[in-house]
């Protein structure tokens, strides 16, 4: 497999560590100043538990301007995919037998990105998570 290096106007960065999770993770803010898109990669194995609408995992992305003042996303400043109210861009809610990798476009106006996997009800077994923003086309040449 070949390493994405910063030369090739990719510049990776964590939103969510892969780990197994059985409880809300802690948001991490990346700050996209100079790239004019963003890809979050949001990879979730088989679910630990039988998700439904009370033991649930919601995806939430959020951005800001200043990285301290934060607001949901709307679809508006996606590509290809709807928002549920309050910048939800996937939930958990049934039964999750095999993992997958889902990517999700972002386009919005805003200079800092970040996910949080908020969990509900109760989780005795953990869910594989893990999620990397991908930025891309740096707004200045990349010389390699």
């Amino acid at each position: 497999m070949q390493e994405i290096k910063t030369g090739y106007g990719l510049s990776p960065a964590v939103l969510i560590a892969s780990a197994l999770y059985t409880a809300d993770t802690t948001p991490v803010s990346v700050d996209c100043t100079g790239y004019d898109g963003a890809t979050i990669s949001l990879a979730i194995g088989v679910g630990g538990i039988t998700f439904t609408g009370t033991n649930k995992i919601e995806f939430v992305l959020e951005h800001s301007n200043d990285g301290s003042t934060w607001a949901a996303v709307t679809t508006a400043d996606m590509i290809g995919v709807t928002i549920a109210s309050g910048g939800i861009i996937r939930a958990l809610v049934a039964a999750k037998a095999a993992a997958d990798v889902v990517f999700y476009r972002y386009q919005g106006p805003r200079q800092f990105l970040r996910l949080t996997a908020d969990f509900s009800g109760t989780h005795g077994t953990g869910t594989g998570i893990s999620a990397v923003l991908i930025r891309g086309n740096p707004a200045i040449p990349v010389i390699a």
